[in-house]
């Protein structure tokens, strides 16, 4: 059953997101605007971003602050929505991470119950850039179940109206969450999705939550069926008792059922109206029956949707780790390499690549070009020289024995390497896997969802046709029991005769009709008519 609505305030039953407009006030709101999207998307947590929000308008005057407050629009339809729910008997809260400034006024304005906003650090009628409350690192879950446990009642009574990613929390955990122009993290968790910026359509699917829901079902069957005993009990009180609204008659449609023109007609519309009623009934239970299974089916699919995210993403952040240990281990590896190269040249290797080039290039000279004997010769002396120096050229051992080391590094970095993007891999395979698995989840669970809705739509249209029905059976109830004249209620109850006696008592009243009229009776019709004191 129905106790307690619980409203986000922002872009909710406000027009508009509050620390945005007070954002103008200190030529910060693009910045806050662009904090305040990532927020409603997830892509930074709440406490960051209000926080980082809140920094930026430090030295904003507190007066200021209370103005935009006033002039701050409500959603369309807020008005209305709040005071119906307050009409039927149901709290109104809001938890929101804006802050209270705002909300106290909205809550006076509103007549709403009770809020729960993050307030502003003040010192001089200055903002400090610091936050504080319930909502800065705690979810609006946690806030939720402190209220309801106050309250005494469950999650189970609560529906929770929301539409950014920190709403998700408490939309989930609800009776019956709705997304109210939200984003489409909410949209997907939500059970009920509202697009049109007009709070009386979340006002009308939770009127229809209250006249679907099993548990106020079935106290509209008993209510009903406390009710054609009432009729038929008070049927024979005097026409001005008659005159006056009875239980039955509460929220059930105006009936305009044409009766029978005898008496045994219309105990035939009745008994037909009976089979209809019980039929209708039962396909109502059926389809609330559907409901509760697609519900139930939805629900586990989505706590095995979590799982599988939740898996997903370990598996996404393993991969993410081990390839910051791959970069470190190519950056050691690289390092290792770089420092050999240093080595190798400082310690003569380069001056002997350089002679050794050298040499080369006159053995290429003296082979492939028509030279003189003289200018020959001097080539060949040049190239003698240029051996004896190589020759000369010894490289540093400590330095060599150095460049052995690095190499021995490098060889063990890049092993690391092969290593660990191999296990990056396979991190990577099974966090495609969840992910897959996640999609093909979330895809039976928006199916098992849209059959909830549909099954509960139908056992709204069986409801209203049962209550339609039901004016019927009032309206053949009136007409039997205005011929009977006035009787203890003990005696409408069922005897141990059962169905007999109801057959006895109406052959009665017909006998007793007859009488009236100038017909005679026998004696055993006399004694009928006695049995049943009618008479």
């Amino acid at each position: 059953m129905i106790k307690l609505v619980v409203f986000d305030l922002d872009n909710v039953i406000i027009d508009g997101e509050a620390i945005d407009e007070i954002g103008k006030l200190a030529n910060v709101e693009d910045e806050i605007a662009e904090i305040t999207e990532k927020a409603m998307q997830g892509e930074i947590d709440f406490e960051t971003s209000i926080k980082d929000r809140v920094k930026l308008l430090e030295g904003t005057s507190i007066e200021e602050i209370e103005k935009v407050a006033d002039e701050l629009p409500l959603m369309p339809g807020a008005e209305e929505t709040i005071k119906a729910l307050k009409e039927k008997d149901l709290d109104v809260a809001i938890i929101s991470g804006s802050f209270d400034v705002v909300a106290e006024k909205v809550k006076d304005k509103l007549g709403v119950d009770a809020v729960y906003t993050n307030s502003f650090s003040v010192e001089d009628g200055k903002l400090t850039g610091e936050v504080t409350g319930p909502l800065v690192s705690g979810s609006k879950l946690d806030v939720l179940k402190d209220h309801v446990e106050k309250a005494e009642i469950t999650l189970d009574d609560v529906v929770a109206v929301g539409d950014g990613a920190n709403d998700i929390s408490m939309i989930e955990s609800a009776c019956c969450g709705i997304a109210f122009n939200a984003k489409d993290s909410v949209k997907e968790i939500a059970d009920i999705v509202v697009e049109e910026k007009d709070l009386t359509k979340v006002l009308d699917e939770i009127v229809n939550q209250l006249t679907t829901d099993d548990a106020e079902t079935e106290t509209v069957e008993e209510e009903a069926q406390e009710a054609e005993e009432e009729v038929v009990e008070e049927a024979a009180e005097e026409e001005a008792q008659e005159e006056k609204p009875k239980k039955a008659d509460k929220g059930l449609p105006k009936s305009d059922f044409v009766l029978a023109d005898t008496m045994e007609g219309v105990r035939k519309q009745k008994d037909e109206k009976e089979a209809e009623i019980s039929k209708v009934a039962e396909e109502r239970e059926e389809y609330n029956k559907i409901a509760k299974e697609q519900r139930k089916i939805r629900d586990e699919l989505n706590a095995s949707l979590k799982e599988n995210l939740n898996k997903a993403i370990e598996y996404r952040n393993e991969r993410n780790e081990i390839n910051k240990a791959v970069e470190a281990a190519k950056k050691a590896r690289n390092d290792a390499n770089n420092k050999i190269k240093n080595l190798e040249w400082s310690s003569g290797k380069r001056d002997k690549i350089k002679i050794e080039n050298e040499i080369k290039k006159i053995d290429k000279i003296i082979e492939t070009r028509v030279l003189d004997i003289k200018k020959e010769n001097q080539l060949v002396k040049n190239a003698n020289d240029l051996r004896k120096q190589l020759m000369d050229i010894h490289e540093d051992e400590s330095v060599k024995s150095e460049a052995q080391e690095l190499k021995k590094l490098s060889e063990e970095e890049h092993e690391k390497v092969i290593e660990l993007s191999e296990k990056a891999q396979t991190a990577h395979e099974e966090m495609l896997k969840y992910f897959r698995k996640t999609d093909d989840i979330r895809t039976a669970a928006d199916e098992a969802h849209k059959k909830f809705i549909e099954a509960r739509k139908n056992a709204s249209a069986k409801h209203e046709e049962f209550k339609a029905i039901l004016s019927d059976i009032h309206v053949i109830n009136k007409k039997l029991g205005s011929n009977k004249p006035r009787r203890r209620k003990s005696e409408n109850k069922s005897s141990s005769g059962g169905n007999k006696n109801r057959e006895e008592k109406e052959r009665a009243e017909e006998i007793f009709e007859k009488f009236k009229q100038g017909g005679k009776v026998s004696t055993e019709e006399i004694l009928l008519l006695q049995k049943y004191n009618i008479g």
